[in-house]
């Protein structure tokens, strides 16, 4: 048995030819597609909301606090799950910068959403720069991430201008662009540091740059039994060992008076 449906005609009159009709029946279906199209923009975009009861839409918690990201997960019905903290070059330490599952994804309630924050920019440890020349160090110092404060020279038994150690030493962890100092060799000492007593200021200076060292500080002492202008003390002592380039402060005799 065959059931026959009826619908109410587009040309009740009969005025319109067959080619009429059918396009009048296009324009019909075309203004039903855009009605419908329309409803679901609005209602999954301009106002979206769950399709189903019990169900939410996961937020977006990326560059939120850890606590600012709980407090919207509770809100939204469903759960926090702690991912851990990763480094991260930008991201301040604390700071939501993955979640699982992602921002608009709807959920049912109570479901667990993950998150991992950040632990700030990520560590470097400082370079084992010992035995490398100073210009050397600093260049790899530089390539770590890693800047060079200062560098203080010492004597030791290594060719002059070798990094000894640094501080903080080999293997420490600091955040990127953390300052490093270098220890660096003044070489071996091997000049015996001359006798300047009696001496005048500028022969003393003469004698010293003669054997490869320089004159420091000169302080002035009254002293009664010294002629004036004469040296009457120095430092390091007559005889040390000292290294290329080592200062000698002296001390001066002033007259009397």
């Amino acid at each position: 048995m065959r059931i026959r449906r009826h619908f109410a005609s587009l040309d009740p009159g009969g005025l319109l030819s067959p080619s009429e009709r059918r396009a009048l029946g296009r324009w019909a279906l075309a203004g039903l597609g855009a009605a419908v199209a329309g409803y679901l923009v609005a209602y999954l975009i301009l106002f979206p909301a769950p399709l189903l009861a019990g169900h939410h839409q996961v937020p977006r918690l990326i560059g939120l606090t850890q606590s600012e990201a709980q407090t919207q997960l509770q809100d939204a019905g469903l759960r926090v799950q702690l991912g851990g903290a990763e480094p991260h070059p930008s991201a301040p330490q604390g700071t939501v910068i993955w979640q699982d599952p992602p921002p608009g994804v709807v959920a049912p309630e109570h479901t667990e959403v993950t998150l991992v924050v950040s632990a700030g920019p990520p560590k470097i440890p400082v370079p084992d720069v010992a035995g490398f020349e100073g210009p050397v160090a600093e260049r790899l110092l530089a390539a770590a991430g890693l800047t060079v404060s200062r560098a203080e020279s010492v004597q030791a038994p290594t060719p002059r201008g070798v990094v000894m150690q640094t501080r903080p030493a080999a293997g420490a962890i600091l955040a990127p662009g953390g300052a490093v100092e270098l220890i660096v060799s003044r070489g071996q000492p091997t000049i015996t540091v001359p006798d300047l007593l009696g001496l005048g200021q500028g022969d003393a200076r003469a004698r010293l740059e003669l054997e490869g060292l320089r004159l420091g500080t000169a302080t002035r002492r009254r002293t009664p039994d010294a002629s004036p202008g004469s040296v009457v003390g120095q430092r390091p002592a007559a005889g040390t060992l000292a290294a290329a380039g080592t200062v000698v402060d002296i001390i001066v005799a002033r007259s009397p008076e």
